[in-house]
């Protein structure tokens, strides 16, 4: 056994420089999730926005006693599909905010794993697995939403024209 009264070997030792590593990594992980649930979050809620404001529309044009009846049933069809949108993407946004807070459960089962070295492999699974199944959930309901309105642009057009927009080209 050679004498080392530097420490030179234990410097240069593989294990604490991966075991370094790996702690940084498994705390950076929740970080990242978290980042992206949120701006699928800001996503979530433009699109439910927009989508809003196409049901006000709707339902004005409806009031608006629609002369022809192709048009008014052009505009229930498109009614009760913006209506199921809006379903889907409320399921995402639901779904993204769960996500959010098992990532931060995730984050603080590590914190306090860390701080009493106790046994948390358990809730790290259960809450990050969480985290990881709910923004599945909730992209799958945003690719309903992006579905629904595909098959609406290509079955039904885009939504007429209103009214006064037409007599004001005219």
């Amino acid at each position: 056994m050679a004498l080392d009264p530097v420490g030179l070997n234990a410097l240069l030792a593989p294990e604490p420089i991966d075991s370094v590593a790996h702690v940084i990594q498994t705390a950076l992980t929740p970080v990242f999730m978290l980042s992206g649930v949120a701006s699928l979050l800001t996503l979530f809620n433009t699109r439910l926005a927009r989508v809003s404001d196409h049901v006000e529309e709707v339902a004005h044009r409806l009031d608006g006693q629609t002369d022809d009846p192709e048009e008014r049933a052009k505009l229930e069809r498109h009614q009760r599909r913006l209506r199921r949108r809006v379903f889907a993407l409320d399921s995402a946004i639901m779904l993204g905010g769960v996500g959010g807070a098992s990532t931060c459960g995730a984050a603080l089962a590590l914190f306090v794993g860390s701080l009493h070295n106790s046994q948390t492999v358990a809730w790290l699974i259960f809450l990050f697995g969480g985290a990881l199944f709910c923004t599945v959930g909730a992209l799958s309901s945003f690719l309903v939403d992006t579905l629904l309105a595909w098959h609406g642009l290509k079955r039904d057009g885009a939504l007429p024209k209103p009214m006064a927009l037409i007599k004001a080209t005219r």
